[in-house]
């Protein structure tokens, strides 16, 4: 499968996911599904500029990234999938029906009605429930701000074990 990491990070791409994701994995493309950044294409130009010249991007709405999930899991080039929030990872799960087996979870930020689970993961009741439900449905949930470091499991991410 060319797609090493299915990722939610709320900071979609930035240089922890440009450098300390892509030089481990040795990835050669990002795909960036969001169905607001898919509609525009200054968004698009930002995102672009913090990629270097040798990986590429592409940007799809939900809708479009699940009709075309098996293009890029079959790309020859080692790729990652990256959404912003649980929401968005969990609508494209459904509509990939079976294609998407595991989630990291990386950055999800403080903001009003989240708790704190881990370092980097603040997750409120409804994206908690959301992660449970990929699980119980039996997709292998973990959270991993790095490579380097362990991936920590669903249940000790709710547990908030290393908060």
């Amino acid at each position: 499968m060319a797609l090493e990491l299915y990722r939610v990070d709320d900071r979609l791409i930035h240089g922890q996911v440009v450098v300390g994701w892509g030089q481990p994995l040795d990835l050669r493309f990002i795909l960036l599904v969001d169905d607001e950044v898919a509609a525009s294409d200054w968004e698009q130009e930002l995102y672009r500029m913090g990629v270097p010249p040798d990986m590429d991007v592409y940007f799809e709405a939900v809708d479009t990234a699940a009709a075309n999930i098996e293009k890029y899991q079959s790309d020859e080039r080692r790729g990652l999938l990256l959404t912003g929030d649980i929401g968005t990872m969990t609508r494209l799960v459904d509509a990939t029906d079976g294609a998407i087996l595991h989630v990291n979870v990386g950055g999800i930020h403080h903001r009003p009605g989240r708790t704190q689970r881990l370092r980097y993961v603040f997750l409120a009741p409804d994206e908690e429930l959301q992660l449970r439900e990929l699980a119980a449905r039996g997709l292998e949930v973990t959270a991993q701000d790095v490579p380097a470091a362990k991936p920590v499991p669903l249940n000790e991410v709710l547990a908030g074990a290393g908060a």
